[in-house]
């Protein structure tokens, strides 16, 4: 390079790099996809800005067969990559959830968060927070600024979702739901986790084995998340003194997807028997996809596993007839 200044200080594989002169050059999850009518599935898109003095917005998805009289469930979505890239604009995930709406014929709102390391954790959390107490603003009764989720939205059937870091996000909303005062939340009917992002400093599993990929994994989380409990930070390790322990979750069931090839995935394995054994009172399931890695479905949306895991999640929000 013939200055400095294009010179990198610090590499994010396979996500970003961090420039001596302090800008961030993301290689993945930067290309953009308007919202509108898609041509696949008729499912209509539009984006919304929740928190103008943060830029925190919205994607909202609804199906084509959306009539007044009809009430359907609401997801609210999280996309993934690692705190750190992606967007609700991205491609990948604009498809991915106008495939999730045709087939369960649900609204979604899919929540587009500040990324690390310019907004380092917990500001994901906090804009996710934000983003459900915009959508808490339409419920029983109140009428809050969007149409969509004031004419066509059954708020006895709300549910979290999410893969990767975006089940993460999931999770923690599902605990900070108790901050809501008497008949000012929402209650969560249940919560889908897609290959969650949990991890830990011991590794577990098919962790032992791979330690590169375990290294790679650790410095993700250290990147955007400073702490000086690491990967045993409670907002990564929910196993760790000082987590909430699941009993408290605020929603009535959970579904757990894991693949069989992602490191990640005894984690998840590990979320859903905790779940379990915790005390909590509702209803976990976990379905594993073999043969496959990390986010596959959103990679190669066509292949028959990813439709089998869209369909799975369209069955358990469908399954939930209220709470």
């Amino acid at each position: 390079m013939g200055s400095t200044e294009k010179e990198v200080s610090m590499e994010v594989f396979p996500y970003l790099r961090v420039l001596k002169d302090g800008n961030i050059e993301r290689i993945a999850g930067t290309e953009t996809v308007p919202a509108g009518l898609d041509s696949q599935t008729s499912v209509l898109s539009k984006d919304v800005v929740i928190v103008p003095e943060t830029g925190v917005s919205a994607r909202l998805y609804l199906p084509p067969s959306a009539i007044t009289n009809q009430k359907l469930p609401l997801v609210v979505y999280f996309h993934g990559g690692a705190f750190c890239i992606a967007t609700t604009s991205e491609p990948k995930y604009h498809a991915s959830l106008n495939n999730l709406v045709a087939e369960a014929n649900v609204v979604v709102v899919s929540v587009n968060y500040r990324l690390a390391p310019e907004h380092p954790l917990p500001a994901a959390y906090d804009d996710s927070w934000a983003a459900l107490q915009w959508v808490a603003s339409h419920n029983k009764g109140r009428t809050g600024p969007d149409d969509w989720l004031n004419n066509y939205v059954d708020f006895d059937r709300v549910f979290l979702a999410g893969d990767s870091a975006g089940a993460n996000i999931a999770h923690h909303m599902g605990f900070r739901a108790k901050e809501w005062k008497a008949g000012e939340g929402l209650k969560f009917a249940g919560m889908g986790m897609i290959h969650p992002y949990f991890w830990g400093t011991e590794p577990i599993g098919m962790e032992i084995k791979d330690r590169f990929r375990k290294e790679m994994v650790d410095g993700w989380w250290e990147f955007v998340c400073p702490s000086e409990k690491g990967c045993d930070d409670p907002l990564i390790n929910p196993f760790v003194d000082g987590a909430p322990s699941l009993k408290g979750l605020e929603c009535e069931e959970v579904l757990v997807i894991v693949a069989g090839e992602d490191i990640l995935r005894e984690r998840g394995r590990v979320y859903y028997e905790e779940l379990k054994k915790s005390g909590w009172e509702g209803r976990a399931e976990m379905v594993e996809t073999g043969g496959k890695d990390h986010v596959f479905h959103i990679f190669d949306p066509n292949c028959d596993e990813a439709k089998a895991l869209i369909k799975r999640l369209a069955l358990f929000v469908n399954q939930i007839k209220h709470v």
